[in-house]
């Protein structure tokens, strides 16, 4: 042990107190192990052992490591995983830059190489303290080149919550603490809209300074990438809140974050067509990954929208009535099929649209020759804003509509090959078509950082008018999204889609519709069709402007 430690050894069970940090609990083992090509030096002679760990040796490297962790002992704790070079600074820091000054380390009973542990600690920082409390593990593996038991380092071993990349600092925080309001002013918080924990965090950090705050003293879990907002674990001075405007709606928010809930994994995003101001964003798990915003998936047959806008910028159709084919299957490179083999024969475009006809929207590769595999990214972009680098307030996956050829060009007519979108991308799309213009969504004012919009494109009047009535026919009567859609009032359109991803049973299901000032789309991961689970989210979600 370093010099100030005390070691206590009472009938077998010992407890390490330095600089006021205790543990307890364990078997003593005298001889601590060296780490796995971390640079420790081996001391023993006896042969290298192979296979998993005994519950022996279990037991004891937990002992050393956990041991050498509560003495403040970083580079001997270290020393004791298969990964030193990473372990020493994260076990270093607990003490250096988190300031832990105390903490009782009591580990749980052994399940396999797994050993559970609780951490009851305080930290103190510039004349504040305050008690952190959390639990944890560890796993014992047989180190590859020295066969000595040691603990398989991940950054959650000193908190569950680090990971590769992050650490634990306590200091004023990054950011000083915003009251974040929705339109009307009304206060939006985590605990009430758990959808919007990350987009809360990351308008903080973006605009915390902006909003007139005073900063406080924080434990937080910082990344070495500063465009990764800190995760407030322990608040030891709250620091005064600055108020921050939104573009959001109370009462939107609600409902799209109960629709989501409904399944069981769902994200959903409401656009304002008139503005492009997000109403709403909510995702199912409300936790991690804002999905929503930050998705990239195959959109299916929610992207015939940009292909028949494409198809009337071509000239290939000239209006919801202009007729066009839609037999059973298609062959380009490949067959590809409508659902259950339908057959339409010559309908009208609008009535194609709305029982999503797949052979009609691949029909078009051929006339566009040349020009087929980058005809629907030219449209996409041009019209719907879609390969522009938005500047919404918040971090955002902004779609992508790459060139393609031969086989993959008829699929990327109706969402599937390379083409990825999120729930905002295909929102912001319906949007356009209901507004009759792109404007860049946006979730906070322009005014507060003066950034850079992407610049607000019209659609031709034409175009707008015939793509709100093949939208409208998908919506009503015999329409693919007519079901979903009957208990949503008032002028209104829609479009359905379903995606096939590896390795799910299900496709997901897409939906995107607008009625009055308000458009949203949804996505269900396995949720089958879009006009079922999808366009009940999305519902209920226009339901509630």
């Amino acid at each position: 042990m370093r010099s100030g430690a005390k070691v206590a050894v009472v009938g077998g069970v010992f407890a390490v107190v330095a600089t006021g940090v205790g543990y307890g609990g364990w078997n003593l083992w005298n001889g601590m192990t060296g780490g796995d090509d971390g640079g420790g030096v081996s001391t023993q002679s006896a042969p290298k052992k192979t296979g998993p760990p005994d519950a022996e040796e279990i037991e004891k490297t937990a002992a050393d490591f956990l041991a050498a962790w509560a003495s403040g002992d970083g580079p001997t704790a270290a020393q004791l995983t298969n990964n030193a070079a990473a372990a020493e600074p994260l076990i270093t820091g607990y003490g250096a830059t988190a300031h832990v000054t105390e903490a009782v380390i009591e580990p749980g009973e052994a399940v396999g190489a797994k050993v559970p542990f609780t951490v009851r600690a305080t930290v103190e920082y510039a004349g504040a303290s305050k008690p952190l409390a959390y639990s944890s593990s560890l796993t014992v593996v047989r180190g590859l080149t020295t066969g000595r038991p040691l603990v398989d380092w991940q950054p959650s071993v000193i908190h569950p919550e680090l990971t590769e990349g992050t650490s634990l600092v306590t200091s004023e925080a990054s950011a000083p603490p915003i009251k974040a309001v929705d339109k009307d002013g009304v206060e939006l918080t985590e605990e009430k809209f758990p959808s919007l924990k990350g987009v809360l965090a990351e308008l903080r950090q973006k605009y915390g300074a902006k909003a007139g705050g005073v900063a406080g003293v924080e434990l937080a879990i910082t990344s070495a990438d500063r465009t990764v907002p800190d995760k407030t674990l322990l608040t030891l001075t709250k620091g005064k809140e600055g108020t921050l405007q939104t573009y959001l709606d109370a009462g939107v928010q609600a409902a799209a974050e109960n629709a989501v809930k409904r399944y069981d994994k769902a994200s959903v995003v409401a656009v304002e067509p008139s503005t492009g101001r997000i109403r709403a964003v909510a995702n199912n798990p409300a936790a991690g990954f804002n999905t929503a915003f930050g998705g990239a998936q195959a959109p299916g047959s929610t992207m015939k929208i940009v292909t028949a806008a494409m198809m009337i910028d071509k000239g290939l159709v000239s209006g919801p009535g202009s007729k066009v084919e839609c037999p059973a299957t298609v062959t380009w490179e490949r067959e590809f099929h409508n659902l259950k083999d339908f057959d339409l024969g010559t309908p009208s475009f609008q009535r194609a649209f709305a029982h999503s006809c797949n052979t009609t929207f691949i029909k078009p590769v051929k006339p566009l020759g040349t020009d087929a595999g980058t005809a629907l990214g030219e449209t996409a972009k041009k019209y719907f804003g879609i390969g522009e680098e938005w500047q919404t307030g918040v971090k955002t996956w902004d779609g992508s509509v790459p060139a393609s050829s031969g086989a993959e060009t008829a699929a990327s007519y109706i969402g599937q090959g390379k083409i990825q979108m999120n729930a905002l991308n295909m929102a912001s799309i319906a949007a356009t078509v209901k507004g009759g213009a792109f404007r860049q969504p946006v979730i906070v004012p322009q005014s507060l950082d003066d950034r850079t919009l992407a610049p607000t494109r019209q659609l031709p009047g034409t175009m707008a008018a015939t793509l709100r009535q093949l939208m409208a026919a998908a919506a009503t009567g015999e329409g693919t999204g007519a079901r979903a859609m009957a208990s949503v009032g008032g002028a209104k359109g829609a479009k359905t889609g379903s995606a096939e991803v590896d390795g799910q049973g299900d496709s997901n299901a897409w939906f995107t519709a607008y009625a009055g000032d308000l458009a949203a789309a949804a996505v269900v991961d396995s949720g089958g069709h879009g006009g079922d689970s999808g366009g009940d989210v999305v519902a209920r979600v226009l339901n509630a402007r």
